[in-house]
């Protein structure tokens, strides 16, 4: 939805207008009205249809500050959006059209035609905008003079170049000032041409226009999510929105941090806006412009500076700011660097002097709570402050230990403190600390080498952070001991800590990382949530008791061997990497083992590993990745329904009883002699490759796929035995189970759903209990059975075994050509065969009388007529089904003869490739889409009638131009050929190839032909 901006005008502002630009010229020489002369350059008269009779104005944004023209109307939806918006609408259809005669100003363009204000529901001398919504279907009308365009665009080109020349923050403060004239001037900056619109434009939308007063109100909620650039960009927009947008309420907050303005400029934002609350100032100026603002503004409360010097008659004047509550000074040199700066406020209730550069300070605020010294480089600091609460002086390097003692035993109300990188604290300043201060509940005491807190007593402590103290050892857990209320301890690159005992009824959380003596922890704590151990190698014992933990990751702890948990929270233990952990760790995660409520646990990668058992009612995820010692594998996990053994290349016995998996891969357990599984909901069971199994008690009632692969060892007894227990399996692939013989088969009646069974390479002869008990079976490879006879396969073309059959594969069989052809002409369900590397198939000739064609009527091919319908008169016998056919690799095979007589009207893909004594190919297929004729070295004969042929390769083959010119020219769907590295076929002949074919869409050649 479009918005734009309308303001109405009685005729009297009209008058009033004309009036005011006869000043206009002279106010152009201000800096700041440039940018008035700007807008109104590029204000045009848009002879838009949706304004007509009404005295409407429609104003253009800046075209220079066009790309954040979205700002202010993303403000205005959200304060629309709040409760009551919606009565700010007044929606009305209404017809609009312009009229001749029509003048335009800066602001203003006032109809001709008759009509008030009044009458379009607008309040005129309150000069309140109307916004016109235009939905999806409203188009903004064209102007209607060229010769107007180009005007005013050239207008508005000059000036902006004229204004391009200030720099950005001259813009921005001209911009305040641009805000500040509307109160003191009463006429524009400028006008515009007068135009005229065509008349007879009519409105095409003129039911979506809806209409909204801008009020003072309206406005100023809408401005209130605006911030200061944003501001400046809508008080160019028009009169009303310049004074609407220098209200004092969005100014409060003086802010030209990073801001280059001048004393000058500053005073005179400061007269404008007395009543500022807050400024931010940084640069070599500071010092001067606080001083200004100090004098000006009586309501301060907080002042932030920054990179600069400030002297140190701003800190005397400080006191005159009687509601000054928050002063942050960042990075500035205080006085002259050497002298002794004293800050003396009664109502100061911040103070952050952080990275400041001062010799000696003294602060004197009785109602200051919280003061930053954060990276100051001084030497004394003198405090008078009784109620300060938070207090940090990290990384005042110059303070001496009696300096920080002085200044923390004066704020007897410290709550916290920070002394990290310190480097001078002692423990005697730590103890005079705990006696004054005795309500300190927070301190940081990090990189202090000093400190070991001996006889320190912090009672009301709750947060200690001690990282890389170096005399911190296992003497100081005692003084910690007392710390009764503690709930956080850090204790990182305490290098000389060995242990840890502790028994703290809130600590909530630890941190021991890169502690490299550190050797054995015992903990006992109710509320343990979270504990984080790393890098710690001498680590080697373990002991925590909790109630709240929850997880627990101990990676890369070489030397651990020993973990008790008693965690009744406990849900996930990371111990990827503990190559120390011994078999004694599943007790401690089983059933009565102290983690009742365990549901994830990773023992990725403990090579020390070695027999695992696991009983738990409650785990559901186990990872043993990588543990390749690992020969016993015991679970007894009912909700157990993820588990993931890649790596254990040793495992030997494994037992699932039971457990909630639903897929299981043991294909990656080479060495698996045993194994036992108990699932009621497995669906899926991989032993591909598991070579010597074999025992194997599989009782999974669901199981839909089992790939039994490469088990050598598998026996017919372990094959009956799990048919008999799983009915349900759908698919069963025995490839290179040479063990499985007649006995085994005969136990298949169980599955009443078998539709996939892979016998690939096995040492069958008989396949009659196949095919007296698989009748659902429409997959069956016999890939590569050599012992299977010409007699092997009689019941399939002979007696109509296996009916629903639809993919046969004999691959590499050793079946005679006869009976290649009787199951190719009687098994016509078939819709995949594949017959690749048969040595004794000759030739696939699938004519009448052995290749002799029966003479038949011409087919009209272009008329479409490729159904079974047109062929039917001639051929009494079904149709074949055959939609793919492989005779890879046939060595033997010469002529390959598909005629019409063959009913073959559902072939789409036929692959001959590598058949290398192949000659003639003569094919009448009327769907066939591809064609393989791939390194058939020998072919000299090609004839295609194959008017759907998409794709024909004959890569590598010894077949001359005319030829293939023949073949393809009946091939008027063809697009894709493939002659790489045929001899015979030039570079020259491609074009040929393209107008004997002209539905080519690549010709792939070789470049060295």
């Amino acid at each position: 939805m479009r918005i734009w901006c309308c303001l109405c005008f009685s005729e009297e502002d009209e008058e009033e207008a004309r009036e005011e630009d006869n000043c206009s010229n002279s106010m152009r020489e201000i800096n700041f009205f440039e940018k008035d002369r700007l807008l109104d350059d590029n204000i045009e008269n848009d002879d838009d249809p949706l304004v007509g009779t009404d005295t409407t104005l429609s104003l253009a944004v800046n075209r220079r500050e066009g790309e954040d023209h979205f700002a202010w109307s993303n403000a205005m939806g959200r304060a629309l959006s709040m409760d009551g918006a919606h009565t700010w609408f007044n929606s009305q259809p209404r017809t609009s059209r312009w009229s001749d005669g029509e003048s335009s100003s800066a602001y203003a363009v006032v109809s001709a035609g008759s009509g008030s204000a009044d009458d379009d529901g607008l309040d005129s001398p309150r000069k309140r905008a109307k916004v016109l919504s235009d939905f999806d279907q409203l188009r903004y009308a064209t102007p209607a003079s060229s010769k107007m365009r180009k005007s005013s665009a050239s207008m508005g080109q000059d000036s902006i170049q004229c204004s391009s020349v200030q720099s950005h923050h001259d813009t921005g403060y001209n911009a305040f000032m641009l805000m500040g004239a509307a109160e003191e001037c009463n006429s524009d900056s400028s006008c515009m041409k007068e135009s005229e619109a065509d008349g007879s434009d009519v409105s095409i939308a003129e039911d979506l226009e809806v209409k909204m007063d801008f009020t003072e109100d309206l406005l100023h909620m809408v401005f209130s999510f605006l911030d200061h650039r944003d501001l400046c960009k809508a008080a160019s927009v028009c009169r009303q929105w310049r004074a609407a947008s220098a209200h004092e309420d969005f100014w409060r907050c003086l802010d030209f941090e990073d801001r280059d303005i001048s004393v000058d400029q500053f005073a005179n934002m400061c007269t404008r806006y007395p009543n500022a609350t807050s400024i931010k100032i940084s640069g070599p100026a500071i010092h001067w412009l606080v001083m200004e603002a100090v004098s000006s503004l009586r309501n301060l409360e907080a002042i932030t500076l920054g990179r600069g010097q400030i002297g140190d008659n701003f800190f005397h004047t400080l006191a005159n700011c009687s509601v000054l509550r928050r002063l942050n000074i960042n990075d500035a040199t205080l006085g002259n660097g050497i002298q002794e700066i004293a800050i003396n406020h009664d109502r100061l209730r911040h103070l952050l002097l952080v990275k400041c550069r001062v010799m000696r300070i003294s602060i004197r605020c009785p109602q200051l709570e919280k003061l930053s010294l954060k990276r100051s480089n001084m030497a004394q600091a003198g405090l008078n402050c009784p109620l300060l609460r938070e207090l940090d002086m990290g990384s005042c390097h110059k303070l001496p230990d009696a300096a920080i003692r002085a200044a923390a035993i004066s704020c007897p109300q410290l709550v916290s403190l920070d002394l990290s990188n310190c480097s001078c604290v002692s423990d005697e300043t730590l103890r005079e600390i705990s006696v004054n201060c005795a309500n300190l509940s927070y301190l940081d005491a990090s990189y202090c080498p000093n400190i070991s807190l001996e006889s320190v007593r912090l009672p009301m402590l709750t947060v200690l952070k001690l990282h890389s103290c170096e005399g911190i050892t296992s003497a100081s857990m005692a003084a910690i001991s007392y710390c009764h209320l503690l709930e956080v301890l850090e204790l990182d690159n305490c290098s000389l800590l060995t242990s840890i005992f502790l028994e703290l009824p809130r600590l909530q959380s630890i941190r021991l990382v890169h502690c490299r003596k550190f050797a054995d922890l015992n903990l006992r704590t109710t509320m343990l949530s979270s504990i984080v151990v790393s890098n710690c190698p001498a680590l080697h014992r373990m002991n925590i008791t909790s109630n709240s933990l929850q997880k627990l990751a101990l990676k890369k702890q070489d030397s651990l061997t020993s973990l008790a948990l008693q965690c009744q929270s406990l849900q996930e233990v990371d111990l990827s990497d503990c190559e120390s952990l011994t078999n004694s760790i599943c007790d401690v995660f089983g059933d009565g083992g102290g983690c009742p409520m365990l549901k994830s646990l990773i023992l990725d990668n403990c090579e020390s590993l070695t027999a695992v058992q696991f009983i738990s009612s409650s785990l559901v995820s186990l990872s043993l990745v990588g543990c390749r010692a690992i020969t016993t594998l015991e679970l007894t996990c009912p909700k157990l329904d993820r588990v993931c053994l890649d790596g254990c290349d040793h495992l030997e016995r494994a037992s699932f009883c039971p457990v909630a998996l639903r897929c299981l891969n043991l294909g990656i357990c080479p060495k698996l002699n045993i194994i036992s599984i108990e699932a009621p909901v497995m669906v899926s069971l991989e032993l591909k490759g598991c070579g010597v199994l074999s025992e194997a008690s599989i009782n999974c009632p669901l199981l839909a796929s089992l790939d039994a692969s490469f088990c050598s060892q598998l026996t017919d007894d372990c094959l009956s035995a799990t048919t008999a227990s799983c009915p349900l399996i759908e698919s069963l692939i025995l490839m290179s189970c040479p063990s499985i013989g007649s006995y085994g088969l005969c136990s298949l009646h169980c599955l009443q759903n078998l539709t996939f069974l892979d016998l690939s390479y096995t040492f069958l002869m008989d396949l009659q209990p196949v095919f007296d008990s698989c009748s659902k079976l429409q997959v069956l490879k016999l890939q590569a059975c050599k012992y299977l006879t010409d007699s092997s396969l009689e019941p399939l073309y002979k007696r109509g075994a296996l009916p629903a059959l639809r993919e046969l594969d004999l691959s590499y069989g050793t079946l005679c050509q006869s009976a290649i052809e009787e199951l190719l002409a009687c098994c016509t369900q078939l819709t995949h065969v594949s017959l690749n590397g048969c040595v004794n198939m000759h030739d696939l000739n699938w004519g009448i009388n052995h290749g002799q064609a029966t003479e038949l009527p011409a087919l009209d091919i272009s008329s479409g007529m490729t159904s079974n319908e047109h062929v039917h008169g001639f051929c009494n016998p079904p149709n074949r089904l055959l939609q793919n056919l492989n005779c890879v690799g046939c060595q033997n095979i010469r002529k390959v003869l598909i005629p019409p007589t063959a009913r073959c009207w559902h072939l789409l893909s036929l692959n001959l490739s590598l058949s290398t004594n192949l000659k003639e190919v003569d094919l009448t297929c009327l769907n066939l889409c591809f064609l393989n004729l791939s390194n058939c070295s020998s072919l000299e004969v090609l004839k295609l009638e194959c008017p759907r042929l998409t794709t024909l390769f004959l890569q590598s083959c010894n077949i001359d131009e005319e030829a293939v010119e023949a073949a393809i020219s009946r091939c008027s769907m063809l697009e894709t050929l493939d002659v790489r590295f045929c001899p015979k076929i030039s570079l020259t002949s491609v074009g040929r190839l393209r107008v004997v074919c002209p539905s080519l869409k690549r010709i792939l050649r070789s470049l060295s032909g």
